[in-house]
């Protein structure tokens, strides 16, 4: 935002020996103030610009110009760099569950089912599929040999459901396979002590069927869609543009305002990003997706009484406590590079640099010898 401005275009007292022409072209910052203002509105958008004046930017106090129209005090409080967005309360984001065995499809849950390890997903030709717990999908058979996180995975589900008889690490021994055997026959399967390919699912957790994507009586595949999940702790979703990209961080914590008017805490758990399509006269556009856990007690009973709900975000991208500031407005950009504002004290004013920190509610954080708290800033037209 600095400008080349000649020396006589810069506001303050005035040579007397230069030529009249250079006086008669006196301008002040004042006429700038638009630039400004647009420069500032657009830092606000991607959070702190700092700049900083050579010199200690004090031009004195002057009388003989015209003051400012308006001004407006200089105050001392906690900024934020905040935005109120729409969001869904729920479940989180759905994801698909793919079949990797083929079959006829003989049962299948009821949407808004709740599904715990060693539980049926669904079956195919009478026979579950079973949901298991782990971070490694299901990707290989097991058998006698395997060696892996996904045998560990394994291991400790069967141990979780009551089968013992081996130590749950990465090798899949004998023991293990009699283990499997067991409860390969508590399910009614074919006791091979070799876990095939799509016969059960890890997931972190319990899921909840957000929706079915096939009927029963439906031949499937490998790689068809039978059911879309997700977890079974109350969530909200909220889409932001991708300009508001830095207000979506995982692991920030954020406000949520819910149907009653009652305020809980969350905190981001997901960060993604969702293309939508074109769509009639719509144009694709692109979304940033987050979604919010709300951890605590307070928050998990408050939302107990809701299943699908409208609620409000407030994410926070930035906070200065304690700080100075003015109205963006208020901010010049002086000739001699920089940024400053007008103070007016009385009949007179004098320009001071200052230093900008946070952009946000319309106001700026400030910084400079030359402000302080309860001083008058002009406001330009």
């Amino acid at each position: 935002m600095t400008q080349a401005t000649s020396e006589q275009d810069l506001d303050g007292p005035v040579d007397p020996t230069a030529p009249p022409r250079t006086r008669g072209r006196r301008r002040g910052p004042r006429g700038t103030a638009i630039a400004v203002a647009a420069f500032a509105l657009a830092a606000a958008s991607v959070g702190t610009a700092a700049v900083l004046l050579p010199g200690d930017g004090d031009s004195g106090a002057e009388s003989g110009r015209a003051l400012p129209p308006a001004t407006a005090e200089v105050l001392r409080q906690t900024l934020k760099d905040t935005k109120n967005v729409d969001a869904q309360l729920g479940y989180g984001t759905a994801q698909s569950m793919t079949g990797r065995l083929p079959g006829t499809l003989t049962l299948l849950p009821k949407s808004g089912a709740e599904i715990t390890r060693g539980k049926a997903l669904y079956a195919l030709d009478n026979q579950p599929v079973v949901l298991l717990y782990g971070s490694l999908p299901a990707y290989r058979a097991l058998a006698k040999g395997a060696e892996g996180l996904d045998v560990k995975q394994l291991e400790e589900n069967l141990r979780a459901l009551g089968y013992t008889g081996f130590t749950p690490d990465e090798e899949y021994t004998d023991a293990t396979a009699k283990a499997v055997e067991r409860w390969q026959g508590s399910l009614g399967l074919r006791k091979t002590g070799t876990v095939e390919l799509g016969r059960i699912v890890f997931a972190p957790d319990a899921v909840r069927v957000a929706g079915l994507e096939a009927e029963p009586g439906q031949q499937t595949g490998p790689g068809q869609k039978v059911l879309s999940y997700t977890g079974t702790a109350k969530a909200v979703t909220a889409e932001l543009d991708i300009a508001d990209q830095r207000l979506a961080k995982q692991g920030t914590p954020v406000d949520v305002s819910l149907p009653d008017g009652v305020v809980v805490q969350g905190t981001i758990s997901e960060v993604a990003t969702a293309s939508k399509p074109a769509e009639g006269q719509k144009k694709a556009e692109t979304k940033i997706k987050a979604v919010v856990a709300l951890a605590d007690a307070k928050a998990r009973e408050a939302v107990r009484a809701y299943d699908q709900a409208g609620v409000h975000v407030v994410f926070t991208a930035d906070t200065r406590n304690d700080v100075l500031t003015v109205p963006v407005s208020a901010l010049l950009a002086l000739a001699e590079g920089g940024f400053g504002v007008e103070v007016v004290e009385g009949s007179t004013s004098r320009y001071v640099a200052v230093t900008t920190g946070l952009f946000a509610e319309g106001r700026v954080e400030v910084s400079g010898s030359g402000i302080a708290q309860g001083a008058k800033v002009g406001i330009p037209k």
